[in-house]
């Protein structure tokens, strides 16, 4: 007889989620994490009484109500709306982009002069889109995309954008009117002493084993449950079989300065090519602090290679081609489930992850 119900690897938002109510269903759980704490990439630390989100900004948001309840009921969300800016070679724009960036860009004021502004420069891309530049420039005009698209997006996935599929960027938030919220959804936040307290609350109770690879021991630690949650990358649970699915890694530097406030928001891309870095996180203004030190953090995006952190999918033909075969071999297993971004194989919101988690243990549970 097993010593438990379920051996959930990996304590991000998809493993603390089916642990809490796998737990809350009677079952006997057990968390392996393969970092040294909990909470996968919305772990935070505190820095001179600031909490940085150590693997780059997590701003929750949800058109769910459900979902928006559910979270509320492990911690209290405070009233943080995104609205990042974007800096071009010293030029400041509002994201996404509305009328504030296209008064700054163009110098018009009504929607009507904005939309003809867009729809004049559309024309330079013919035809059906044979990749992202052509589809971006067809969806937001050349400007826009020349200052604040192109040397983004470029250092993002580390080519080209004429070498990027269209899909990629598919639709681009476009608003005509003076509204910097980033996000349309109606619920946004983040918990009131960082995503700590959430996922400790969710794991509550439940014994968790940190610095734990479970690929390294996995006979031994199967031998342990009767099932298998699996929140890891699934080409590494099949060995690379089919090789490594590719994915785009990050790389921070974060630095704690002696100034009160450096940058005067959250977010601020930086959109030309030659600045080496995406973006500056400058934590504090997360939770509107008030602290005399800030900490901020520098943005890389970096090639990845195995044993580095998997960030993003390519989500392109040939990777989607490789990751269905690894898919077919994952329902062949017995005893396992697997779910979460890396096993998808998928870029999830934080409100998704939860939804799909809990969607998981229904399947799961629920037919009991």
């Amino acid at each position: 007889m097993s010593a438990y119900d379920y051996l959930i690897v990996g304590s991000g938002l998809f493993g603390a989620v089916f642990a809490h109510e796998a737990a809350a269903r009677g079952k006997k759980c057990l968390v392996l994490e393969k970092r040294e704490h909990t909470g996968g990439n919305v772990y935070c630390e505190e820095i001179e009484g600031i909490l940085v989100h150590r693997y780059g900004a997590h701003i929750f948001h949800t058109g769910s109500r459900k979902i928006w309840e559910y979270v509320n009921r492990f911690c209290e969300m405070n009233r943080f709306t995104n609205m990042p800016v974007a800096n071009f070679k010293g030029e400041i724009y509002n994201m996404p982009f509305n009328m504030n960036t296209f008064s700054k860009l163009w110098g018009v004021v009504t929607p009507e002069e904005a939309k003809a502004k867009i729809e004049e420069q559309r024309g330079a891309a013919r035809g059906e889109p044979r990749n992202l530049e052509e589809q971006a420039i067809r969806l937001v005009g050349e400007d826009i995309y020349r200052k604040l698209i192109k040397g983004y997006t470029e250092k993002q996935w580390g080519k080209p954008c004429s070498e990027l599929p269209a899909f990629i960027i598919k639709r681009l938030p476009v608003r005509y009117t003076y509204d910097n919220n980033y996000f349309n959804d109606p619920y946004q936040g983040i918990p009131i002493g960082g995503y700590n307290v959430l996922i400790d609350r969710l794991l509550e109770g439940i014994p968790v084993r940190c610095g734990v690879d479970y690929l390294e021991e996995r006979q031994k630690y199967r031998a342990m449950a009767d099932r298998v949650v699996y929140t890891g990358q699934l080409d590494a649970y099949f060995d690379y079989a089919y090789g490594p699915l590719e994915y785009r890694s990050l790389r921070f530097e974060t630095e704690c300065l002696d100034t009160d406030n450096y940058q005067g928001v959250a977010v601020m891309n930086y959109t030309d090519r030659e600045t080496p870095y995406t973006r500056i996180i400058e934590h504090k203004h997360f939770d509107f602090g008030t602290q005399e030190k800030t900490v901020i953090t520098r943005e890389y995006p970096v090639k990845w290679e195995k044993g580095m952190e998997a960030y993003y999918p390519v989500n392109d033909a040939a990777n989607q081609g490789v990751y269905e075969r690894y898919r077919a071999l994952a329902e062949q297993e017995t005893g396992v489930l697997f779910g979460g971004r890396l096993a998808a194989y998928k870029y999830y919101d934080m409100d998704k992850v939860i939804e799909v988690a809990l969607e998981a243990v229904s399947k799961e549970l629920e037919g009991e």
